[in-house]
């Protein structure tokens, strides 16, 4: 991103290790921040940081992690159930510490986005009109208020295709330089319903329902965190809203001509982002006819 690339370095003594520079400034330090002070208290699902520049050198910085070896990015419910026993980890530890902590996430709070789709005036094109309706008056009820501000957990927060994969010894979790506190939701949306236009995957419904109900399982092993009996309807809410926001900004960005992205891949995201959109919102009003 931004002109640089992440590496592998091949060592005289026949090892490898990836190199990693920073490619945005405001995320100086953050990694190593987490690594240090947070990650430490889960199992080992993340590659060891070696080594890392001097904090004083924006511009310049970067961190040295070790070689999990060739990884396979291709969708897998396999590799996302076992992710989601271990998003329940992470999201069950305590936050008291990390409010002052210098975490951000690398887009808005899901208030905002709701924000956003309610002052949208143009329809989005092949998207019924009266299910984005739908979406924009689901953000108006008290339920998605409270949905959306009563829990806050650490969360890696761009938990997308290419941020995770299954190796010999199991699921591994990389790129931890946007964690911060949000809602469970958020860790959950991205494994489950996030489109991206370099990781391609199947929005599946039956898929999307067994990983809820592994992350809920776990949840309740673990004893951590109240799920309410409404946890899989405030869930579908949460992503349509996600799902329509994503479809604004790919719509942005295909009219803008692509930006970093190819056109033919930000075209089949937008197939993604529509079809979990639509998935979404329709499960929320069969949910509430029910």
């Amino acid at each position: 991103m931004n002109g640089s690339e992440v590496e592998r370095l091949y060592l005289d003594s026949g090892e490898s290790c990836i190199w990693k520079p920073l490619t945005n400034d405001g995320q100086l330090g953050t990694e190593a921040w987490v690594y240090e002070h947070v990650l430490a208290a889960l199992p080992p699902i993340y590659p060891r940081l070696l080594a890392r520049s001097s904090p004083s050198a924006p511009g310049m910085s970067w961190t040295l992690f070790e070689d999990l070896g060739p990884l396979d990015h291709a969708f897998a419910e396999e590799t996302a159930l076992a992710l989601m026993s271990q998003i329940a980890r992470w999201h069950a530890l305590p936050t008291d510490t990390l409010r002052e902590a210098p975490l951000r996430g690398p887009k808005p709070a899901i208030r905002r986005m709701a924000a956003d789709i309610q002052s949208r005036a143009e329809p989005l094109p092949g998207i019924p009109g009266d299910l984005v309706r739908q979406a924009a008056e689901m953000t108006r009820q008290p339920a998605w208020a409270e949905e959306v501000s009563n829990a806050s957990v650490f969360s890696h927060g761009d938990l997308h295709l290419g941020n995770y994969a299954m190796t010999a010894e199991g699921i591994k979790v990389l790129d931890w330089e946007h964690a911060h506190l949000n809602h469970p939701y958020w860790d959950l949306y991205h494994v489950l319903d996030m489109s991206h236009p370099l990781f391609p995957k199947p929005v599946d419904a039956a898929i999307r329902g067994r990983a809820l109900e592994r992350y809920m399982a776990e949840t309740a092993r673990i004893g951590a965190l109240a799920l309410a009996p409404s946890f899989k309807r405030g869930y579908s809410r949460f992503a349509a809203v996600f799902s329509l926001w994503m479809l604004q900004l790919i719509d942005s960005d295909l009219r803008a001509g692509g930006g970093p992205w190819p056109l033919d891949r930000l075209r089949q995201q937008r197939r993604e982002a529509r079809t979990s959109f639509e998935q979404c919102a329709a499960a929320c009003a069969d949910m509430n006819e029910g």
